[in-house]
């Protein structure tokens, strides 16, 4: 499989030697100071681990070329719904994750039903923390998103998830902090008078998102439309 890469920083680097393990070929290796290139780069699938200003602008310009592409850069997400839009009108694919470990997705489906058990339990609040590298620009985490949006789809008690302490009852607070080498901790956290419940989900290594991402794009060559990891864990 030829692969496009968006985005040569550590994830990209990742993504290029578990590719290159498996046997795939890079094509190119689009970042900021070539990023004209795409436009005549060639490749079978494009795999986008860029920055969040310019990820819409990738995606768009795969699609218009009717070039697969899976994407995990966060941060860009407002605009998510116009992409999808492009998708379905030009007849191709793009895959969206905020997260490719399978790990992780596995602990957001954990994530979602503690929360529908927890629903009624009001005397147990609910909150969130995410640790991530210095280097990564946007907070909360998109993973951290996911979560949130997992909670609340259960917990009919918290409406908006924010990024600031708040007192409102009805916002369920994200915690970002940023330290120096550390691939990515999300922690949820219910909160009694009485007693806790927590649970977390720690990256040791950029190497499950990497090879995620490599196995998503393997799978992804032939299908059309607009993907997500539970059409890829289904499979």
């Amino acid at each position: 499989m030829r692969i496009i890469l968006l985005g040569y920083g550590k994830m990209g680097k990742t993504i290029e030697r578990v590719a290159l393990e498996r046997g795939h070929q890079i094509t190119a290796r689009i970042d900021i100071d070539n990023k004209h290139e795409l436009e005549t780069a060639e490749g079978d699938v494009a795999i986008e681990f860029s920055h969040p200003d310019a990820a819409f602008d990738n995606i768009k310009s795969c699609l218009n070329r009717r070039l697969p592409i899976v994407c995990g850069t966060t941060g860009w997400l407002r605009k998510k719904s116009e992409i999808e839009s492009l998708c379905q009108k030009m007849d191709g694919t793009f895959f969206y994750s905020s997260n490719y470990s399978i790990g992780v997705n596995v602990f957001f489906k954990i994530n979602e039903q503690l929360a529908k058990m927890m629903d009624k339990l009001v005397e147990y609040d609910v909150s969130m923390d995410e640790i991530h590298h210095a280097e990564k620009k946007d907070a909360p985490s998109g993973t951290a998103i996911t979560l949130a949006e997992g909670i609340m789809k259960n917990l009919s008690r918290k409406k908006r998830w924010v990024n600031e302490k708040t007192a409102n009852p009805d916002d369920l607070f994200i915690g970002s902090f940023r330290i120096d080498q550390v691939p990515g901790t999300h922690l949820v956290k219910y909160e009694s008078p009485i007693d806790d419940i927590e649970i977390k989900h720690t990256a040791h290594s950029r190497e499950g998102f990497g090879r995620g991402a490599v196995l998503v794009a393997e799978w992804l060559r032939h299908r059309k439309g607009v993907l997500n990891m539970d059409d890829y864990l289904e499979f």
